[in-house]
């Protein structure tokens, strides 16, 4: 499956997104609040808090989950982006969030995060 240029759209349009992983029993967990990039036909979101923030520790060893984000909502698999992809993406952080402070934007662009960058595949 792949995104359509419509949620592609939504993605570059909205500031947040909503991130939850499955639970080895199948259900979600809790909904949480992060940012979100868009690069090309793909959309990744990045650990601004380190290997260690539970969402994202939950997703890597789940592998799959849900997201929601301007009113779409997709069965998602999280996965490691190739290398290639984390200086294009720190531009497209920078560039999105550049209304926000620089130290705040700081905490999801560079050689820190490249380790809390996760592709979101749409399943469904």
């Amino acid at each position: 499956m792949s995104w359509t240029e419509q949620e592609l759209n939504t993605v570059d349009g909205t500031d947040e997104l909503q991130v939850s992983s499955y639970r080895p029993d199948g259900t979600l967990r809790p909904f949480v609040i992060i940012w979100t990039a868009r690069l090309g036909d793909d959309v990744y979101v990045r650990s601004a808090y380190g290997p260690d923030n539970g969402w994202f520790r939950r997703a890597k060893a789940s592998g799959t989950g849900r997201v929601r984000v301007g009113g779409v909502e997709r069965d998602v698999r999280f996965e490691v982006p190739d290398d290639g992809v984390h200086a294009p993406l720190d531009d497209v952080y920078r560039a999105k969030y550049a209304k926000y402070e620089k130290r705040i934007v700081d905490t999801v662009v560079g050689p820190a995060v490249v380790g809390t960058t996760l592709r979101v595949v749409p399943q469904d």
